[in-house]
C-alpha cells in the first residue's frame, strides 16, 4: 500500500476533488485489472479511450481516478485528480509506486531501428562477465539477475516497466540494458526514468503504420536524447546519416563509434566467416562466434558503454570473444553437404539488406542465396514492395510467403511484395503462403554450396493468423527439412 499523495510527487496537477490520504494497493489503466483500494488512470489509446471506463474501474474497486476529463458525475468518497497528459501521469505515478527505481540502478537506453536486441545481449553477457548483476528488458524477454519472463512489448508499458526495475534493484542488480522503442518513445512509456546512457544504433524505415512519416519516426527517436540531463551520455553511430538530427537538442555528452570517420571507438572487420567473425576495436583484436559483418557495430555498442564503467579496455576487449549468437539474429546451422541455412529476425528493408550484404561475403547471391522473406500484416504496407526487391535482386531464388499475417490476407500481403519485382526478376520468385511449405521448398531448391535465409520471425515461437497465435519455429522447421 501507498499513500495517494505519495503517488502524486512531482505530478503535474490541474485539479483535485476528494482526499490524497487514501491508500492504494496498485495502479492500473487497464479498467478489467482494476482491484479493491486501485488507481485507475484513464489514458487516451489509440483504440480506446480509458475515460470511457472509469465506471467500470470504480465498479471493480478503484478508490481513485487519474484523467484528463472530469466525469459529468462524480462518485462519494472516490479521489479525482485532473491532469493535462494522462500517460506522463501514468509514468511519473508508476515510479513513486515502485519508489524511483531508476534512480537506484545504471540504467543504460538503446534505440535504433536494428540491432537493439542483439546489443542488449551482448552488454547483458559482456557485464555478467564482469562480475555484475544484471537485468535485461528486450524484445525476446526480460530478466532479473538471470531469471527469465515472458516479453510482451519491446519497451513494456510504465507499470511493468518501473515494477521490472524494482525487482532488479531488490535483488541487487547493477545495470539494467534496455531496448527502448518508438512506440515506447510516443506512449510516453519510458517518461521521467533516469537514463545513464543512452545509445543509439541506426534508423531507417520502419513502423510507418503508426507514425505518420519517416521525418516522425526519427522526431521520435529524437526525443529520448532531448529529455537526457547534462549528468548522461549519448553514445551514438557516427557512421549513420540521421546522427546529427539525433544529437540536435541533447544536453548530454556524447560519444561516437563507428568504422569511418573519426569516432572515440573505432572498428575494424579483419575476417568475416560463416564461422564467426573477427574485428579490432581500439586494436584490440576480437575473434567471436558472432556471423555477420553487421555485429561489428554491436560489439562497438558493447565496448563503448562498458568502458565508460570498466577501466582496463583490454579485458573488456577480451571478454567480447565469449559472447553466444542471440537466439534469431542471424543464427547458421549447417549441412554434412554444406548447405547453410540461416535465421534472421531481419523485417526492414535495411536489415534484409544487410544480412544479404553479410551472406555475400560467403558466396555469390545471385547464384548460390534462396530467401524465403514475408512481410507482417497490419503493419506498414510501404515497405512490402522494397523488401520483396531486395531479396529478388540478390539472390538466386526468392520465396515470397506468410510472416505474421494478422487480420491481412496473406495473399494480398505477397502481392504487394510482388509490386518492387521488375518483369526480368519474376521468375525468380516463388510465392508459397504456406511458411512451412516455403521453408521446406528452399531446402529442395538447395544444393550443395547454398545459402537459405529464413527471414523475418528469428526468435519467434510463434506465427499470428486472424487473432490466433500458433506454434511455430523458424529454426526447427528449418532443421527439420535439412535433416539436421
Amino acid at each position: 500500500m501507498k499513500l495517494l499523495t505519495e503517488l502524486l510527487y512531482e505530478l503535474d496537477i490541474k485539479n483535485i476533488w476528494g482526499s490524497t490520504h487514501v491508500d492504494i494497493s496498485g495502479i492500473h489503466f487497464d479498467s478489467t485489472q482494476v482491484v479493491s483500494f486501485g488507481l485507475f488512470v484513464a489514458v487516451k489509446g489509440e483504440r480506446k479511450d480509458g475515460h470511457e471506463f472509469i465506471k467500470d474501474a470504480i465498479h471493480s474497486g478503484a478508490i481513485a481516478i487519474i484523467c484528463e476529463d472530469i466525469p459529468n458525475e462524480k462518485k462519494d468518497n472516490i479521489t479525482y485528480i485532473e491532469v493535462q497528459n494522462s500517460s506522463l501521469a501514468l509514468a511519473v505515478i508508476a515510479s513513486n509506486f515502485f519508489n524511483r527505481p531508476s534512480k537506484k540502478i545504471k540504467l543504460i537506453g538503446i534505440t535504433g531501428t536494428n540491432g537493439k536486441t542483439s546489443s542488449v545481449y551482448y552488454l547483458g553477457s559482456l557485464f555478467r562477465q564482469l562480475n555484475f548483476k544484471v537485468g535485461i528488458i528486450s524484445t525476446i524477454e526480460y530478466q532479473v539477475d538471470g531469471k527469465c519472463f515472458n516479453s510482451t512489448h519491446t519497451t513494456p508499458d510504465s507499470i511493468r516497466l518501473n515494477e521490472l526495475l524494482s525487482q532488479m534493484v531488490e535483488v541487487g542488480c547493477d545495470y539494467c540494458f534496455m531496448e527502448v522503442s518508438s512506440h515506447g518513445i510516443a506512449q510516453d512509456r519510458i517518461f521521467g526514468l533516469d537514463f545513464d546512457i543512452a545509445v543509439f544504433t541506426n534508423i531507417s524505415r520502419d513502423h510507418l503504420d503508426y507514425h505518420s512519416s519517416f521525418n516522425e519516426y526519427i522526431r521520435t527517436k529524437k526525443i529520448f536524447f532531448d529529455t537526457l540531463s547534462k549528468n548522461a551520455k549519448s553514445i551514438v553511430n557516427i557512421d549513420d546519416e540521421h546522427v546529427q538530427t539525433i544529437l540536435m537538442d541533447t544536453k548530454s555528452k556524447k560519444i561516437f563509434y563507428g568504422l569511418n570517420n573519426s569516432p572515440h571507438y573505432k572498428g575494424h572487420i579483419l575476417e568475416s566467416t560463416t564461422d564467426g567473425l573477427t574485428v579490432s576495436i581500439d586494436k584490440y583484436e576480437i575473434s567471436t562466434q558472432l556471423v555477420g559483418d553487421f555485429n561489428i557495430y554491436n560489439l562497438l555498442v558493447a565496448y563503448s558503454v562498458a568502458t565508460q564503467f570498466v577501466d582496463n579496455k583490454g579485458h573488456v576487449a577480451s571478454l567480447l570473444s565469449n559472447i553466444s549468437p542471440v537466439p534469431g539474429r542471424f543464427n547458421t546451422v549447417k549441412t554434412s553437404t554444406n548447405i547453410l541455412g540461416i535465421v534472421d529476425y531481419a523485417h526492414t528493408p535495411d536489415a534484409l539488406k544487410k544480412a544479404i550484404l553479410s551472406i555475400s561475403n560467403f558466396c555469390t547471391t545471385r547464384m548460390d542465396l534462396i530467401v524465403v522473406v514475408g512481410c507482417g500484416g497490419d503493419r506498414d504496407r510501404g515497405k512490402r514492395a522494397e523488401m520483396g526487391q531486395i531479396a529478388v535482386q540478390n539472390s538466386r531464388w526468392s520465396i515470397f510467403t506468410s510472416d505474421n499475417p494478422r487480420f491481412e490476407d496473406p495473399t494480398q500481403i505477397i502481392a504487394d511484395m510482388c509490386q518492387g519485382v521488375s518483369k526480368d526478376f519474376r521468375q525468380r520468385v516463388k510465392k508459397i503462403i504456406n511458411r512451412e511449405d516455403a521453408i521446406k521448398k528452399a531446402v529442395e531448391l538447395a544444393c550443395m554450396g547454398s545459402i537459405i535465409l529464413v527471414s523475418g520471425k528469428g526468435h519467434e515461437k510463434f506465427q499470428e493468423s486472424g487473432g490466433v497465435k500458433r506454434p511455430f519455429d523458424d529454426m526447427e522447421v528449418l532443421k527439420k527439412y535439412l535433416k539436421i
